[in-house]
């Protein structure tokens, strides 16, 4: 492929602490606090959130068959390394299709300039990892049903007639997910299953210059994309520590607004990583991906997506 710098030939294995892996398709998605909350109006978009939450189911069975296989892959790259190719980072190609309701910017079709900023944000982001976002199209539909049963009834449907690509391409879809949810995400290894419900989800008023305040920089995107490249949320396990990452903390919970100094895992180092695009703060809160996420990102990439 000639938009990765692809290596093939001998894959130094990493030995790194990551027990990687992505979940059965699930869905990974933010709530607003421990409830669902409805749009008073289904045709305008939830905004002013007052804390993010997800509602990702994290079955354990399936998480322990994702490791297994996982672990299994990584094997057959170590032993087999002619079989494989592996990407230092690289461009991946973003399809964004903007699901609307009406012709306003409040009915969800947001302009082009909202969409090059979240492209720009997912690049900053994600610049230490090696990776970055080429927008290749635009595509937009009028479909009041799918703006806003994008999470739950419509998805199916929305996603077999838009997906575009394989599984090295970012689809993203900007529409206004129900019970006030900010935005959600496939796995790496979920594609295989149902490639053509691959991709992330967002609520279009989080993205630059939306109205979901302080959600409305675009790192639910940054966030959701950070699930779609094998990460899960800091806090995930709570302090016995279950992101599968070495050099975040453990937390115990998540973390919301900006709270500097946070330690809820008093007995092992380092605070909370509040910062971090994989908790639940806000936006201009939030700034970084560890070395392992990277490190993590990257070994899920060349698993489940890279070529296939």
């Amino acid at each position: 492929m000639n938009k990765f710098r692809v290596f093939v030939g001998v894959i130094a294995f990493c030995a790194i602490a990551l027990v990687l892996f992505g979940v059965d398709y699930s869905t990974s998605a933010q709530r607003v606090g421990n409830q669902d909350v409805k749009s008073e109006e289904m045709n305008q978009p939830v905004v002013a959130r007052s804390e993010r939450a997800c509602g990702t189911e994290h079955n354990p069975q399936k998480i322990a068959e994702s490791e297994t296989d996982f672990r299994f892959k990584l094997e057959k790259m170590r032993t087999s390394p002619n079989m494989y190719a592996a990407a230092a980072g690289g461009v991946i190609n973003v399809y964004f299709h903007v699901v609307s309701s009406g012709t306003s910017v409040a009915s969800g079709n947001v302009p082009d300039s909202m969409i090059a900023q979240q492209i720009s944000v997912l690049n900053t982001a994600f610049g230490g990892s090696g990776y970055s976002f080429n927008l290749i199209s635009t595509d937009r539909t009028t479909n009041a049903t799918w703006y806003n049963g994008c999470y739950g009834s419509a998805e199916r449907k929305m996603k077999n007639a838009l997906h575009q690509g394989t599984a090295d391409d970012l689809n993203i879809y900007s529409c206004n997910p129900s019970n006030g949810i900010l935005g959600y995400a496939t796995f790496p290894s979920s594609y295989t299953r149902s490639p053509n419900l691959d991709g992330v989800v967002l609520l279009d008023q989080s993205m630059p210059g939306g109205t979901a305040s302080p959600y409305n920089l675009g790192d639910t995107g940054t966030h959701e994309v950070g699930h779609w490249m094998g990460l899960y949320h800091t806090f995930q396990g709570g302090c016995t520590g279950g992101d599968y990452v070495s050099d975040t903390a453990a937390e115990s919970s998540a973390a919301y607004n900006c709270p500097q100094g946070r330690d809820t895992c008093t007995t092992l180092a380092g605070l909370d990583p509040i910062t971090n695009f994989m908790d639940y703060t806000d936006d201009a809160c939030m700034f970084e991906f560890s070395g392992g996420q990277n490190t993590r990102m990257t070994s899920q990439f060349d698993t489940y997506r890279l070529g296939k």
